[in-house]
């Protein structure tokens, strides 16, 4: 479009229309020949890879396009292995922090404290302890010999910086609006606030200060991104919200407060006061 080519585009957009549908159609037939709940990581083997699914969302935005209940069920059986290695109730010998990337589908998915409880263990696997770093595969014996990967490993580190950006900011490709804060644990408010500057997006960069006043919290969004799709403040932060300026500018709607310009303040009612 951009080149005036409006034919090739649209050509382009009905090859794009159809190529979904049979991404759609293959993710739901491979589930049925395997006899599984979840989307296979590959069509012919069934296998689970909830890590690889993770390209659904980012970079691919394109989580509408898989089965709903199929995406849910990866992720929930992710979350049930995950605990389970991490209570010790299964047996396992290594894996890979690749996984760091399930921190944002998680945000993503609204689950924000389990992100961080995945955000937590991980922390605890950085070797040398103290070294701010993974290896591209992880023991659960530290002491073991065994192949280990590079280390530090780069990959596995921007897995992990997109996740943490995705707590803050991130794109919501499907309306082109820009989520903001919804990995953000409610007690890191407490007990001066935080701040967050210069977060890049893909239309600009945004601010984000949160900061305790009595019985509210007072969060305030700065910054030049305008995405086409405004912004996103979800629950639970869009909870009982009042917009200090134009009323205009901010609706709630759908647990979602939508703003449509920066800068704003908005007050929240905070959590044990609900």
């Amino acid at each position: 479009m951009a080149l005036g080519k409006t034919d090739s585009a649209s050509q382009f957009a009905q090859r794009q229309a159809e190529f979904r549908g049979d991404v759609k159609a293959s993710l739901r037939l491979a589930a049925k020949v395997h006899g599984i709940g979840y989307v296979p990581g590959a069509a012919d083997l069934g296998d689970f890879d909830a890590t690889s699914t993770t390209i659904a969302f980012a970079p691919g935005g394109e989580e509408d396009v898989v089965p709903g209940d199929l995406l849910r069920e990866t992720f929930e059986h992710y979350w049930r292995i995950f605990t389970d290695r991490r209570d010790g109730l299964i047996a396992w010998s290594d894996y890979t922090p690749y996984e760091l990337r399930l921190v944002g589908t998680f945000v993503r998915l609204g689950w924000r404290e389990r992100a961080r409880e995945l955000l937590e263990f991980f922390f605890k696997d950085q070797r040398p302890a103290g070294w701010n770093q993974w290896a591209e595969v992880v023991g659960r014996d530290p002491r073991q010999p065994r192949f280990i990967g590079d280390m530090p490993h780069a990959w596995v580190a921007s897995d992990y910086i997109r996740s943490v950006l995705d707590m803050f900011v991130y794109e919501r490709q499907t309306d082109g609006a820009l989520v903001l804060a919804k990995g953000i644990p409610d007690d890191w408010v407490e007990p001066t606030g935080f701040s967050a500057k210069n977060l890049r997006t893909p239309y600009g960069p945004v601010d984000l200060s949160f900061r305790p006043e009595g019985t509210d919290v007072l969060i305030e969004i700065t910054g030049d991104a305008n995405p086409p799709g405004g912004f996103i403040l979800p629950f639970p932060w869009a909870r009982l919200a009042n917009v200090d300026g134009s009323a205009s500018q901010a609706s709630l709607r759908d647990g979602e407060l939508h703003i449509a310009h920066l800068p704003i303040k908005i007050r929240v009612m905070r959590a044990d006061q609900g």
